[in-house]
């Protein structure tokens, strides 16, 4: 199965631990001597809130090996615990 990366944007990134909605896709960490997509960086997340407009806006770094299954609506992802850059 083929899926560009504008695809990947559309689509809900959901928490499997605790079914929380983690934000929409800001980036995306590659590999390029490997040809390998890294990590999945997320945006607008706040340990307490997502997207919160008016406190601190961290990123969220979700590595490929913790994403468990690409959907056609949603990305669910394993995050027992979690990196913020």
């Amino acid at each position: 199965m083929l899926l560009k990366i504008s695809d990947l944007r559309d689509r809900e990134i959901i928490n499997i631990n605790d079914g929380r909605r983690l934000g929409p896709i800001k980036d995306i960490e590659l590999d390029l001597e490997k040809g390998k997509i890294q990590a999945l960086v997320l945006s607008g997340y706040d340990e307490g809130r997502i997207l919160n407009i008016f406190g601190k806006n961290d990123e969220l770094v979700i590595p490929w090996e913790n994403i468990r299954r690409i959907g056609v609506d949603a990305i669910l992802v394993e995050l027992p615990g979690h990196r913020q850059t």
